[in-house]
């Protein structure tokens, strides 16, 4: 069975695998999941990913969450452009998010970048979720 929204997918994951106080969420790989992953490694909100080939010639995700005195990193997480709605946005319509404790994933021309990197490089894209 395909999956209309694969990142939706991972995002919900994640949320479900901290609810759950799971050290390590699973998850099919792909590009964009993988440029997500990249991001929230960057900026502090995973501890770190792995991609792992399967015996079936498949690769997949394993994200290792991250904690703070035992409640998740991640207060709030949300997709924004969904595949029936796409959200675009332009360089001048970007605004911080949570006064810039937050940040929102953007998928520009120049790859996957969070909102701070697209306004210093002067560049727009779709919105895919935020991130508090």
């Amino acid at each position: 069975m395909s999956m209309s929204d694969p990142l939706g997918d991972m995002l919900t994951r994640i949320r479900n695998g901290q609810r759950a106080k799971l050290a390590v969420v699973n998850c099919p790989a792909s590009g964009v999941r993988i440029s997500v992953c990249n991001v929230l490694q960057e900026e502090g909100y995973i501890r770190s990913f792995n991609v792992v080939e399967q015996d079936n010639n498949k690769k997949e995700i394993q994200i290792e969450l991250k904690y703070d005195e035992g409640q998740p990193v991640i207060r709030e997480l949300k997709r924004i452009s969904k595949p029936g709605c796409r959200m675009y946005s332009k360089i001048n319509d970007l605004q911080p998010f949570h006064n810039g404790l937050g940040i929102k994933i953007i998928s520009t021309p120049r790859g996957v970048m969070p909102d701070y990197k697209a306004r210093t490089e002067n560049v727009g894209g779709e919105v895919l979720c935020q991130v508090y």
